[in-house]
């Protein structure tokens, strides 16, 4: 049970910290606007409170990283690898437990990377603002699964790659190879979106568990170094939406060509 005053003591250090990160932000932003563009700022008090709020809020967020989301990932990593899971009470344990073992670690992997990327706020501005610029060409829920996909394909396997202890860059370079091979082919107003998809997953809510996923891996699965594999599930993240993205609207044209046919 945690004490209310290790609470409120946790608190009031992470309010602290997140002043002083927000402060510069303050500075730069009414710097430019009283001294730059010399004009004053309308609703003060709107604008101190939204302030307030930020601050308030990230401390909230932060401390819910540290109490929750963190510990949540790597419990669930040191859950999904333990042999006793792996194995029944009566079945042999080799002695380098084989890739495909660790299935349960992919499905977790996938359905964590889809369901965060889903509920990521950042990627539903991006998709509602590319659907009202696009005249509801791109549709809302398609651009989204459409980034989830890619986001839980990449965690999934840069999960396998965790487990097998392959090097990230093979992973990372053949992506952008098929990256720049769909670029060609992909229709022009796709690529900018499909590119901007990818930096939008890694955001609020995909980071923290991802990244407490990749580490809590590294540090369970055997022979494993979690500065070494622990890292580079978010490079994942970040590359498989754009190959989804453009592949939507690649299936899209071919389907409208079809039809027309």
């Amino acid at each position: 049970m945690i004490e209310l005053s290790s609470v409120l003591s946790h608190f009031f250090d992470t309010l602290g910290s997140t002043v002083r990160d927000v402060l510069p932000i303050v500075i730069i932003i009414f710097g430019f606007q009283l001294a730059v563009l010399r004009r004053p700022v309308a609703n003060w008090s709107r604008v101190v409170l939204g302030f307030v709020y930020v601050v308030l809020g990230l401390s909230c967020f932060l401390m819910g990283l540290e109490l929750a989301l963190f510990p949540l990932g790597e419990s669930m990593a040191a859950q999904l690898t333990a042999l006793d899971f792996l194995f029944d009470s009566g079945e042999a344990i080799p002695e380098q437990v084989p890739w495909e073992e660790y299935y349960w670690v992919y499905l977790f992997s996938a359905a964590i990377g889809f369901s965060t990327t889903v509920a990521e706020p950042s990627l539903i501005a991006v998709a509602i603002k590319a659907n009202q610029v696009s005249g509801g060409t791109i549709k809302v829920n398609g651009l989204r699964i459409s980034v989830a996909l890619g986001v839980a394909f990449g965690i999934a396997l840069g999960s396998y790659r965790i487990v097998v202890g392959d090097p990230l860059h093979y992973y990372i370079l053949v992506g952008y190879v098929v990256v720049v091979v769909q670029t060609y082919f992909a229709p022009k107003m796709i690529v900018p979106l499909a590119y901007d998809s990818g930096g939008v997953t890694t955001s609020t809510v995909t980071v923290p568990i991802v990244a407490a996923l990749g580490l809590g891996l590294a540090s369970t699965v055997p022979g494993r170094n979690p500065m070494l594999d622990g890292f580079g599930l978010i490079a994942f993240a970040s590359l498989f939406p754009m190959i989804t993205v453009m592949g939507y609207a690649q299936l899209s044209v071919w389907k409208g060509r079809k039809e027309l046919d």
